[in-house]
């Protein structure tokens, strides 16, 4: 009676939700439990399957490379000077007297020898006269004296005429050569004095206007002395002068030591992009000057259309190094990290290297480097922004070319100096 008591009332209903729950049969139950719990195992596998998976790493960057091109160039070192006449002479008279005439259009050509002014010759042809005169005269004494002497040293032998007589005779005729060679001397002046009458270009060249109408009197002198009537230059060559620095001379210096021979100069003027004018350095002072730290040099330049004047200004460049040959890279390939430049390198597994290096001019778009570079190395020379230092990339192959001066990019370092690519 007590089991079957405990037993009923154990399972005696409850009032309720859960007094219904208890009284469905277990399996019910069990039912009713998994429900719920698969309910939530497929609600949750629904949301696991709609969440995103996790993204992948983005692929390394494409950049483009390629080793240095390699090529024979010619270094230049740039200077500003002003050209100059090869020859300048100022034209003044060597005798005095009144202009007679002009002969000459200011500003033109004159060739060596042509004439240029007249002075008044009537003066200096009446001494020239009067010398001639003076020269009959002497060459009658002389020829007098030559006779008496002749006579003389006939007689002597018979005792006819005496030993001091023979000996005044021979003076006289000594004193009437003198006499001669002094009126052939007067009448070389004169007639010079008379050939001085035409002023004529001692030089070939373009001339300047004239300082000295006809009709003015000129004064004949030494130096400053003389009046100016006009100047000549010589322009045909032209000489070109400028002054460096005292760097770019031991440069020089050293290349030259080196068995090293000095290129062609090569000038252009103010309005020329082109260094169209060629010379050759003919000339370097003795020494430099103690106060700029300079020396003067000189460049000879052939000018057969008298083109170039003296006084104008131009722009030359000038190697003494001869060829030689340089690793080059686009100038956009350089970085700048403070004050050093870099180029960025890939290596055999991708990874992105800078390497400091030292610049040289720029040829064509071209930047030379000095040092820093080998010829193997990969060089970034575009997509430079995406390679990062130390992370890695995709190399694509790529090739370095000369850009044409109207193509070149901006400039992104200094420029030192100017090359040109070898012919």
């Amino acid at each position: 009676m007590n089991m079957i008591s405990r037993v009923e009332t154990e399972d005696t209903p409850r009032s309720g939700v859960a007094g219904r729950f208890r009284r469905l049969p277990r399996w019910q139950r069990a039912s009713l439990v998994a429900l719920p719990v698969a309910l939530v195992a497929a609600a949750t596998g629904i949301a696991f399957k709609d969440a995103p998976a996790a993204a992948p790493p983005p692929p390394a960057p494409v950049v483009t490379v390629a080793t240095p091109l390699v090529r024979e160039i010619n270094e230049w070192d740039d200077y500003v000077g002003r050209f100059d006449a090869s020859r300048s002479v100022e034209v003044r008279p060597r005798v005095a007297g009144a202009i007679t005439g002009v002969h000459f259009t200011d500003g033109a050509v004159v060739q060596k020898g042509q004439l240029l002014f007249t002075i008044d010759p009537r003066p200096f042809t009446a001494a020239l006269a009067e010398a001639r005169a003076g020269l009959a005269s002497a060459e009658s004494d002389l020829a007098l004296a030559r006779t008496d002497l002749a006579r003389a040293e006939r007689l002597v032998a018979v005792d006819a005429v005496s030993r001091s007589d023979l000996d005044r005779l021979q003076a006289r005729v000594r004193a009437a050569n003198a006499a001669v060679a002094a009126g052939q001397a007067r009448v070389r002046s004169r007639a010079l004095d008379v050939e001085f009458t035409q002023v004529r270009a001692p030089i070939a060249g373009r001339i300047s206007d004239r300082r000295v109408d006809p009709g003015n009197l000129v004064a004949a002198g030494e130096g400053q002395g003389g009046s100016l009537l006009t100047t000549i230059n010589a322009l045909d060559p032209i000489y070109f002068t400028f002054d460096g620095s005292e760097a770019l001379f031991l440069k020089t210096k050293r290349a030259r030591e080196a068995g090293s021979q000095v290129s062609p100069v090569e000038i252009r003027l103010q309005d020329e992009a082109e260094y169209k004018w060629k010379g050759r350095l003919d000339f370097t002072d003795n020494g430099l000057d103690p106060r700029s730290g300079t020396i003067r040099g000189r460049a000879v330049l052939s000018n057969p259309g008298m083109f170039l004047t003296p006084g104008m200004f131009g722009n030359m460049r000038l190697s003494a190094g001869g060829t030689t040959e340089a690793m080059m890279v686009p100038d956009s390939a350089i970085q700048t990290d403070q004050a050093r430049k870099l180029v960025l390198t890939v290596g055999r597994d991708g990874t992105v290297a800078p390497k400091p290096v030292e610049l040289g001019p720029v040829v064509d778009g071209l930047r030379v480097i000095r040092s820093g570079l080998a010829r193997e190395d990969k060089v970034v020379i575009a997509g430079t922004q995406m390679a990062m230092p130390g992370a890695k990339v995709q190399p694509k192959a790529g090739r370095i070319a000369a850009i044409q001066s109207a193509e070149a990019p901006v400039v992104t370092a200094p420029v030192t100096g100017e090359a040109t690519f070898a012919r």
